[in-house]
């Protein structure tokens, strides 16, 4: 008979113990970090460096051009929005009562994973709501390339470190409460 132990303690359902767990914790942040709304962070980097010496340089015009394809994406309806709020929060509501009212490790794992995620949805849709304007404004000629694409840099750049700052207080925040976990659950229950 073969010897499952090995594929089961590997599979094991226990999250802050698990390796999987903390795998799927940063290959997500890892994930998220490396675009900002759909448009990688090379393209945003180069568009920076180029608007310092040519303001309407062709670094510039690709990251226009990838936040025109891109942010339609984002946009949410008024209807959408209440109704992806109500669901998402309901969601996260549930986990939390069945994590840390009734003590199920599963779901106060799910809570710390997703919560700082729901966050990252929400201020993304809050800056693709900013630069579809600004972007409409500049395709229709209401504001120059220049100070369009100076703007909406600057928001992106701004967005970008608010990411990194919530990755890195969430997976902190991830950690201690695995370790208070493992401590006071040394056998997993």
């Amino acid at each position: 008979m073969p010897q499952f132990d090995g594929i089961i303690s590997l599979l094991d359902s226990r999250s802050f113990g698990s390796i999987w767990f903390w795998l799927v914790l940063i290959g997500m942040w890892s994930a998220a970090g490396r675009t900002v709304l759909g448009v990688p962070s090379e393209v945003l980097t180069h568009a920076r460096r180029d608007h310092d010496l040519h303001p309407e340089g062709p670094g510039v015009i690709t990251l226009l051009d990838w936040l025109s394809l891109s942010l339609a994406r984002w946009h949410l309806s008024q209807t959408e929005g209440a109704a992806f709020l109500a669901a998402s929060s309901f969601a996260l509501t549930s986990l939390a009562v069945l994590g840390f009212g009734y003590g199920l490790e599963m779901a106060q794992a799910l809570v710390l994973l997703l919560t700082p995620f729901w966050l990252l949805f929400w201020m993304r849709v809050r800056l693709a709501r900013h630069l579809l304007p600004l972007l409409q404004a500049g395709q229709v000629g209401e504001r120059p390339v220049a100070e369009v694409a100076d703007e909406a840099i600057r928001r992106m750049l701004t967005h970008r470190r608010l990411v990194t700052a919530l990755s890195i207080v969430s997976v902190a925040v991830t950690a201690l409460w695995g370790t208070f976990w493992a401590l006071t659950h040394p056998y997993g229950f």
